[in-house]
């Protein structure tokens, strides 16, 4: 067991677990929106013929385990760190945690992870566990909020804090960037790791409706770094002055990096060996190489 002050935690596991239990009643309310993140996830499989027999749902909320029932998966395991939210995931329920899956190697044939895995402490970790999971030749789907989702609001809310007490906490989790998702999959052994963006343009009547789907969804800030104090009563009414905001509604674009990695099998399709290539790239675009430090190519 890590040490509290181990770098490696970020998020304090336990406190994610209780808003999840308290989110669970109200997550329809959040329904649509996990629903149509999930649909963006799940159309990566009609880009292959692979059938898929048995499924992981990792805290997908109700949004992931009803589509792959539609699209022909029959058996479908869903797990959240949450008792309650497992219940109303939709596949067959069960308590776990993502850190440590209590799944036998090969047991999948598809584990889907639908806005789930940002709140994992060891990452790497995570996808190395779930690759174990997958029997070869299996596929992993992930969708994961990045860089620059909820970063107005984080903004106006450091701005708020500092001038109110002279000083910032963390308020909003941090999210990962685009250009680690391939390299993490590679590192957790995935073959043909793919990392695409995309984006859910969101929009909120207010900024408090805001956050109120933040709390339905179970998405709190569980930051170990957190400040413990209660707020000023002035914070939020001050952030959200400065909010950009259009008729007194709220932008909120949701920037998601798209995950695909295949469980290593026989017979998959191999990178070919650095430098086999019997063709220029430039003679094919019509155009001159030039090398680094060294004369023009022709």
């Amino acid at each position: 067991m890590r040490h509290m002050s181990d770098p490696m935690r970020i998020f304090d596991r336990a406190l994610l677990r209780r808003r999840r239990e308290r989110a669970a009643p109200s997550i329809q309310r959040v329904t649509p929106v996990l629903e149509a993140a999930a649909e963006i996830l799940l159309d990566r499989l009609e880009d292959t013929s692979r059938r898929f027999s048995r499924a992981l749902d990792i805290g997908g909320r109700g949004s992931v385990a009803p589509a792959l029932r539609a699209r022909g998966v029959d058996h479908v395991v869903s797990i959240d760190l949450s008792p309650r939210m497992a219940g109303r995931a939709g596949g067959l329920p069960l308590a776990a945690d993502e850190e440590w899956l209590p799944f036998a190697p090969a047991s999948f044939d598809l584990v889907v992870a639908n806005l789930s895995l940002h709140w994992v402490n060891d990452l790497p970790g995570a996808l190395l566990q779930i690759r174990q999971a997958l029997a070869p030749d299996g596929l992993f789907l992930a969708s994961l909020p990045i860089l620059g989702t909820l970063q107005s609001l984080r903004t106006t809310l450091a701005e708020a804090e500092a001038t109110l007490r002279g000083g910032i906490s963390p308020r909003i989790s941090p999210f990962p960037e685009l250009r680690d998702g391939a390299a993490l999959l590679q590192r957790a052994g995935f073959a043909m790791p793919v990392a695409d963006r995309d984006r859910l343009d969101l929009r909120f009547r207010t900024p408090m409706a805001l956050i109120a789907d933040l709390r339905a969804a179970g998405e709190g800030n569980a930051v170990l770094a957190r400040d413990s104090r209660i707020p000023p009563r002035a914070l939020f009414p001050l952030a959200f002055s400065t909010l950009p905001s259009q008729d007194g509604s709220v932008a909120m674009p949701l920037e998601m990096v798209i995950l695909t990695g295949w469980a290593p099998a026989e017979g998959q399709p191999q990178p070919a060996r650095r430098g086999s290539a019997q063709a220029r790239l430039a003679d094919a675009l019509g155009t001159v190489e030039h090398k680094a430090g060294g004369p023009t190519r022709h």
